[in-house]
């Protein structure tokens, strides 16, 4: 029944993939305000420089301004930030230092210090190690256009159409090297993205944000508090996401696809950073964390066939769920996100579904996470230093 039930769940994320390839299809429009793209840094991350080149390579319209911020000016982040200003000396380009511990989320913190020196009324937030199309900034921005007004029809019904207050957008991993770099990088594109998906078709939409992107306005922003209610939340895209919506607006997602950088990863950061993101699903949602289960659909057809014997009908559930897997592997990975890695490692994606299992079980035994070398505890989303318990 379980392994039926992934095959089930493979169909409907299938569904989900090409309702988003049709509808990104649709005119965008002609809206391109002023942003400021507001980047934390920690250190140097794989392919960081060209990241941040991709930001000055737009075709955008409209102005738009790029903050870096760094705890210390001492940080190695900073010179590649003033290679940055070198290269591109007719945008405006800051190295902003930003010295206060607001909270425990050292990147919201710097987040807050940096949104003070913002001239524009939209804010754009992404990670040091998202590499972008020409048109990023285009794609996004455009979500932002001002509704047209409402039929008289559709305001009585009550179904006028929601402002968006956040526009966020799918991203794809492009791996460096090691197998568990390349399983990360694979999960992502053929499993993750997939849930994304599928959330905001049985949702109505989507609720939350995803780190790859966030544009917010100034107005949703000012309604949720601002960014220094997130100082000691770990998920502050998806807190974000949930916030905006709560006041009222509508979260949107960019047709637009980023790319980030995963890491060399040895097998103890992996099983790290998996077990960060497996902890952080579960305590923010709960239910649907335990609802994963029916995601892991190839694994289940792996479990069954050992756990009747061989039987034909196991063979056969399992050939089944290996043809799904693949062809939602090849729809999400390859069609949506344009993953051009996704199909030399197809080979890998029973070793990578398998130990996805494992990090969802092992999900489960606790709430203690490893983040950027410290250990925390997780509690109602906040993060709490263990050597404070």
């Amino acid at each position: 029944m379980l392994t039926v039930a992934g095959m089930g769940y493979y169909l409907a994320a299938m569904v989900a993939a090409r309702i988003f390839v049709v509808n990104r299809r649709a005119p965008l429009e002609a809206f391109s305000p002023g942003v400021s793209i507001l980047k934390s840094l920690k250190g140097l991350d794989p392919g960081m420089i060209e990241a941040f080149r991709s930001h000055c390579r737009q075709t955008y319209a409209g102005d738009f301004e790029l903050l870096f911020g760094v705890s210390s000016l001492a940080d190695p982040a900073s010179v590649a930030v003033e290679q940055l200003q070198k290269e591109f000396p007719a945008h405006s380009i800051q190295l902003v230092r930003c010295p206060t511990t607001l909270g425990t989320n050292g990147k919201v913190s710097t987040l807050v210090q940096l949104a003070t020196h913002a001239r524009h009324s939209f804010l754009l937030i992404n990670d040091s190690d998202i590499t972008v199309s020409p048109r990023y900034f285009e794609r996004v921005m455009a979500h932002f256009a001002p509704l047209a007004e409402e039929p008289a029809p559709a305001l009585r019904s009550g179904k006028a159409q929601k402002e968006v207050g956040l526009v966020t957008a799918l991203y794809r991993g492009r791996a460096h090297g090691t197998l568990p770099s390349r399983l990360e990088a694979l999960g992502i594109a053929t499993d993750f993205q997939a849930g994304v998906l599928l959330s905001k078709l049985i949702e109505g939409g989507l609720h939350y944000g995803l780190g790859s992107t966030l544009a917010v306005s100034s107005e949703a922003l000012d309604k949720i508090g601002g960014l220094e209610t997130l100082v000691d939340h770990l998920a502050d895209d998806y807190e974000l996401g949930v916030r905006v919506c709560q006041a009222g607006y509508r979260v949107a997602l960019s047709a637009e696809v980023v790319e980030t950088a995963i890491p060399a990863y040895g097998w103890s950061a992996f099983i790290d950073h998996q077990l960060r993101w497996a902890r952080t699903v579960r305590d923010a949602r709960p239910g649907g964390y335990a609802g994963l289960l029916f995601t892991h659909g190839l694994a289940l057809a792996l479990l069954n066939v050992l756990a009747s014997g061989l039987s034909p009908l196991s063979l056969w559930l399992l050939g089944l769920s290996f043809f799904l897997r693949l062809a939602l592997a090849m729809t999400v990975g390859a069609e949506v996100l344009g993953d051009h890695e996704v199909l030399p490692n197809l080979w890998l994606l029973p070793l990578r579904d398998l130990v996805a299992m494992g990090m969802w079980a092992a999900g489960f035994a606790g709430n203690s996470i490893v983040w950027r070398g410290q250990r925390f505890l997780l509690n109602g989303g906040k993060l709490q230093p263990m050597e404070k318990q």
